[in-house]
């Protein structure tokens, strides 16, 4: 684990501390399982215990990390019910968010989408794969944007650090990343034809096989374990 010790105290310390560790373990810097000690973590932060532990609890009260019998924390690690369970919330939520999107939509909407999707093929086509997973979130973003519905967006961004981490995993799979670029292509033309159906059935083949390739990546890497 390999953190910067670029903080200051100051009075959002403990939001900011939070924020950074909560996207290293996204990114996955800071790997499920790993053993958090405060003592160390304070000295590559170069910060003091108090806004740490501020930080700590609230990644705890998130469940991103939980107490190590043996004291101190360690990162919450991915079990197939978590990834089962996030996965199939995301499946209603986002397919009803493109249904709406395909009947609410304006012609100018759809430009930003246009751009996303040559942005993200560029990066595949240059295998610049670091960059997949801003560039799919944004896209992901522009399009459920689309269905004007508030509460339901809101919705959907209360799982967008969850969904980031998954998506950190699948998106370094070459066939994955330009399979998921031709599920976009089609979301966008059922969009343009209005077919509310199709695009809800699209967007939840998605997701679907999202989970499956998060299943198949970790136990790939000799995780079985973790995701029994």
């Amino acid at each position: 684990m390999k953190l910067s010790n670029s903080f200051r105290e100051r009075k959002s310390l403990g939001q900011d501390v939070f924020e950074y560790l909560k996207n290293a373990i996204i990114d996955q810097t800071i790997e499920p399982g790993s053993r958090l000690v405060e003592s160390t973590i304070a000295d590559m932060l170069g910060i003091s215990r108090t806004p740490l532990r501020e930080a700590l609890h609230k990644l705890e009260r998130e469940d991103w990390i939980e107490k190590n019998p043996s004291g101190g924390f360690q990162v919450v690690t991915l079990t197939k019910n978590d990834i089962e369970e996030t996965f199939g919330i995301r499946s209603v939520l986002e397919a009803y968010a493109a249904r709406l999107a395909a009947e609410n939509y304006q012609e100018k909407d759809l430009v930003p989408l246009e751009k996303k999707m040559l942005e993200f093929q560029k990066c595949l086509g240059n295998k610049s794969h670091d960059k997949l997973q801003k560039i799919n979130t944004e896209f992901h973003d522009l399009l459920y944007g689309l269905s004007r519905n508030p509460k339901l967006i809101k919705m959907i961004n209360q799982l967008r650090a969850q969904i980031s981490r998954f998506r950190q995993i699948i998106l370094k799979q070459a066939d994955y990343a330009a399979e998921s670029n031709e599920d976009h292509i089609k979301m966008l033309d059922a969009i343009k034809n209005r077919d509310g159906d199709a695009v809800e059935k699209l967007v939840r083949d998605h997701i679907i096989k999202g989970k499956t390739a998060v299943l198949s990546q970790l136990v790939q890497e000799g995780k079985e374990q973790k995701i029994a």
